[in-house]
């Protein structure tokens, strides 16, 4: 197998985008990626079944756009990367029996991949080798976390994360309190900047000293976070207005809701950053498409000193180019192959980085 600049096909599957992405070494050749978003958004979420079912019509299509697209055949791969966890278990399943598969038909290496590393090696295909004293803040429907990576293959620490709701998921809920429809995210970043980010104070969860601590006695989430309380002083604030029988200044709402989000993510990111002396920062997952977390993220680590990189939107989102990236690093870094006996692990840790066979 070439481990100097290995042509990987990639295949991404964990939430409601079935992915291929084919990648040489650090360059991508291609990003295939096909969403079910539009068959959940009479639900106002992701439903796990259909976008289970959703990745099974996708997959070949999507298959078969990739390749077209790279130039290549199955028979030219050298290895075959599949997200294993963490994701819904129905949806990664998927991804996983078709990687398999394909793994047993071309007799290719298979390697089980780590959803959340991956949106950190997607950074190689924008700006090659990354950085010493690398932190990720990743921010999605799914997740948010603060993670130290010493090495992309082999040493990646959670530092923080959030212990309820995803950021995603609150605005998705908070939209839907405030008549926004799915997904939230888009709608409530476009509303917010006809409203007042100062209009009211919403809460910041886990920024009390018992949560925080100090820098010598850290609280028990000093780099967690907490959104349902936010969610929940929303409806509520919604309710008030309501009750008094006047219309609610949604503009304002989305706008204060937004800031409450983006000014406890950034603060604890750089906090954890500052703590671990960690001096370059990337920011992934589909919330990073937010303009007020991207101007805020950079405003404050240009105030740190920390070197902050964000990967294009296309890349920040779920799909297969991030896997392929991964399992490439994982490749050259001497590697060895999963097998077909793994198993699809919902709630894989960032520190199993790639599955090792059974």
């Amino acid at each position: 197998m070439n481990r100097t600049e290995p042509l990987v096909l990639g295949i991404e599957s964990s939430c409601d985008e079935t992915g291929v992405g084919i990648v040489r070494g650090n360059t991508l050749l291609t990003n295939a990626v096909s969403s079910s978003m539009e068959e959940h958004v009479r639900f106002g979420g992701v439903i796990p079944e259909i976008a289970s079912r959703a990745h099974l019509d996708a997959f070949v299509p999507t298959l078969r756009q990739a390749l077209e697209e790279a130039g290549v055949t199955l028979d030219d791969v050298d290895a075959i990367a599949v997200t294993s966890g963490p994701g819904l278990a129905g949806a990664l399943m998927v991804g996983v029996c078709a990687a398999k598969a394909l793994a047993v038909a071309t007799g290719k290496p298979l390697y089980a991949i780590n959803h959340l590393v991956a949106h950190v090696g997607v950074g190689v295909l924008d700006g090659g080798e990354l950085p010493e004293n690398l932190g990720a803040l990743l921010v999605s429907g799914g997740h948010t976390e603060i993670l130290r990576v010493g090495s992309l293959t082999s040493d990646v620490e959670l530092l923080g994360s959030t212990i309820d709701d995803a950021a995603g998921e609150a605005y998705d809920k908070v939209a839907r309190i405030l008549g926004l429809g799915y997904p939230g995210g888009p709608a409530i970043d476009k509303l917010a900047r006809e409203g007042n980010p100062k209009a009211i104070r919403f809460p910041r969860g886990l920024t009390q000293p018992k949560y925080m601590g100090s820098a010598e006695a850290p609280g028990p989430h000093r780099y967690d976070w907490s959104f349902s309380g936010l969610k929940t002083a929303v409806a509520r604030c919604v309710e008030q207005y309501e009750a008094a029988g006047q219309e609610p200044p949604v503009a304002d709402i989305a706008a204060s809701f937004q800031e409450a989000v983006v000014d406890v993510i950034t603060s604890k990111a750089v906090l954890a950053c500052t703590e671990h002396g960690i001096t370059n920062l990337l920011l992934g997952g589909g919330v990073a498409a937010n303009s007020r977390l991207r101007e805020l993220t950079a405003e404050r680590c240009a105030a740190a000193g920390i070197s902050l990189r964000v990967p294009p939107i296309r890349l920040c989102t779920d799909n297969g180019a991030m896997v392929a990236a991964l399992g490439a690093q994982v490749v050259m870094a001497g590697g060895q192959p999963s097998g077909v006996e793994f198993t699809p692990d919902p709630s894989q840790p960032v520190t199993s980085i790639h599955l090792p066979a059974a």
